[in-house]
């Protein structure tokens, strides 16, 4: 069973719990291992092979066993007799929200229904209603409920959610009174598909910031609107909230609504040990009753004798432990980055100049780029062939002398065959500065092959970084089937080092991979995959993905300076 299929099993088994009334400790320790399993740099499999399980927070001793149950035997016998307790379908209608244990309970007992369709159904054929003590309003918020469930199943990848907030920002950012317009939710935390979007402002005329946004010309359809918060439907089914806070209680609303979940449950049950509750206003004080306001996060988190917790890092793991220990590191930023490692120019699928590519990145403060156009074996990306990657050699050289202050490096992204062969022999790739080895074809080998092949690839003396890892494309490919785990260590034993893609479209290593890699000590790199001048903008999806995998900028090789970038790549492979 995979880390996934994990969760869901103690998922379910706290709500079963719940419902029978156990102990609550139990089930929050039930709750705690889901988002521990959740966010995992490794296979569960891989720790219990290495009896590492107790390393995992939340996880003790009886719970490991449950796993090592689960991973061994691909059941867990206790859950399968907890399940033997109550009528089929009852966790499938625990996911909706509003929908209670008693509520799920009635509706599986009385009803039969097993899954939100059959609910939908007994909803809009009035069955629902007609139980004891719903009612039609019970009936209705529960439909409207079902349909946000079914709209936030329908996520999007980061980026295309990125691009929508980005629009309605712009557009909104000349608003009479408005101000601290900002993101929450899985947005602000960088999760790699969005569900819904949450944005949150303060201003002087709630009600015409309201009314401008509902009528912005991407709305398809306002599901309401009100003096202080709006609901409404964007083109392609998108949800996005809009509400607007007093300033006074900004910093605490914000941090609510970020998330996540767990981070939030484990901050209220550590605030109730200081004799503190926290909500969306504030934190009360519960032996006066007196509600305290944070215009900030900072403040909101100081007042719980916690250092600023950054949203990426917000995920119910070790973060509030760190905080309060003042061991949180400091993670990456855009500026800290000085040029990138993956770029590619009109000399194969890329739409501008060697030298547009070069004063782009200039404007932006980098030092250096690594031009990596692809190889000949990419012929439908008008990979380079011999005769033509002489001239780019020649025109590279010359720019070199041109720009002051500048360097472009000569690399290659040169193309992993299906036996783990390149397809430019070693005498050519010698010529590089830097040579990328990437799967484009054949992706769908077993895993064992697929391992062996990149591998192999990682073996030659001449190969310096294995780009995008796992062949993905957001939403359409799924990553091919390898073996990070495996990877991970011929990185290491090889000194390869492994890109953090911030293409929108990849985020590839996720952000999972990041944080066992930098855990290891592999080298990162960090990378746009740029095909235009313009798409260097989009190193903000890799500092995000590089911050959720926990890195500072000492992790990241092309943080360095041009002088210290020369001897990282000149540095001879062990």
């Amino acid at each position: 069973m995979n880390n996934r299929e994990l969760a869901k099993v103690f998922a379910d088994m706290a709500d079963l719990l719940e419902l029978k009334g156990e102990n609550p400790f139990k089930i929050r320790a039930y709750q705690k291992v889901v988002k521990s399993l959740e966010n995992l740099s490794l296979e569960a499999e891989q720790l219990v092979k290495e009896d590492r399980l107790r390393e995992v927070p939340g996880v003790g001793e009886a719970i490991a066993k449950k796993i090592t149950e689960l991973v061994t035997t691909g059941r867990l016998a206790v859950y399968e007799k907890l399940k033997a307790e109550f009528p089929p379908g009852i966790s499938t209608l625990l996911d909706i929200p509003g929908v209670g244990p008693k509520t799920a309970m009635l509706l599986t007992s009385e009803l039969g229904i097993k899954s939100v369709d059959e609910l939908e159904q007994a909803i809009l054929s009035g069955k629902v209603s007609r139980l004891y003590r719903m009612g039609e309003k019970t009936a209705e918020n529960i439909l409207h409920q079902i349909q946000a469930l079914r709209r936030k199943d329908q996520r999007i990848p980061l980026g295309e959610a990125m691009a929508i907030v980005d629009d309605i920002m712009a557009r909104m950012k000349d608003v009479p009174g408005l101000s601290n317009l900002t993101p929450a939710g899985s947005l602000r935390r960088f999760k790699e598909t969005v569900g819904d979007i949450d944005i949150m402002g303060t201003a002087t005329n709630a009600t015409e910031v309201i009314r401008a946004f509902t009528g912005l010309p991407i709305v398809k359809d306002v599901l309401a609107s009100g003096t202080t918060k709006a609901s409404v439907i964007v083109a392609g089914g998108l949800q996005i909230d809009l509400r607007i806070v007093e300033q006074e209680s900004f910093g605490a609303t914000l941090q609510y609504f970020t998330g996540s979940k767990q981070h939030n449950i484990a901050l209220r049950e550590r605030a109730r040990r200081l004799g503190l509750s926290l909500s969306e206003y504030g934190i009360t004080v519960l032996a006066n009753g007196k509600l305290e306001k944070f215009a900030t996060e900072e403040a909101f988190y100081r007042r719980q004798n916690l250092d600023y917790i950054p949203p990426e890092i917000r995920e119910g793991t070790q973060e509030i432990e760190r905080a309060e220990k003042g061991t949180l590191p400091r993670l990456i930023e855009q500026k800290d980055i000085k040029g990138d490692f993956h770029v590619h120019s009109n000399y194969s699928d890329g739409r501008d100049t060697i030298e547009a590519m070069a004063r782009a990145a200039m404007a932006r403060g980098y030092q250096y780029v690594i031009i990596s156009d692809h190889s000949v074996g990419r012929g439908i990306a008008r990979g380079l062939d011999l005769e033509r990657l002489k001239q780019q050699r020649e025109e590279i050289a010359a720019l070199n002398k041109r720009l002051k202050g500048f360097r472009i490096f000569k690399g290659i992204e040169v193309d992993i065959r299906a036996d783990g062969t390149l397809d430019f022999p070693d005498e050519v790739l010698a010529g590089f500065d830097v040579v990328d080895a990437a799967v484009h074809s054949g992706m769908t080998q077993p895993e064992a092959q697929m391992t062996r092949r990149i591998i192999k690839a990682m073996e030659n003396p001449h190969v310096d970084i294995l780009v995008h890892p796992t062949a993905r494309l957001l939403p359409d490919r799924e990553p091919v089937a390898v073996d990070m785990e495996a990877i991970f260590q011929a990185a290491l034993r090889t000194n390869t080092a492994l890109e953090i893609n911030a293409m929108p479209s990849r985020l590839d290593l996720k952000d999972i991979h990041i944080y066992r890699a930098r855990e290891l000590g592999i080298k990162l790199v960090m990378s746009t995959d740029t095909h235009a001048a313009e798409h260097l903008d989009f190193i903000r999806f890799g500092i995000g993905i590089a911050r959720r995998g926990w890195c500072e900028a000492k992790d990241i090789a092309n943080t360095r300076p041009l002088d210290r970038v020369l001897a990282y790549l000149t540095k001879p492979r062990v």
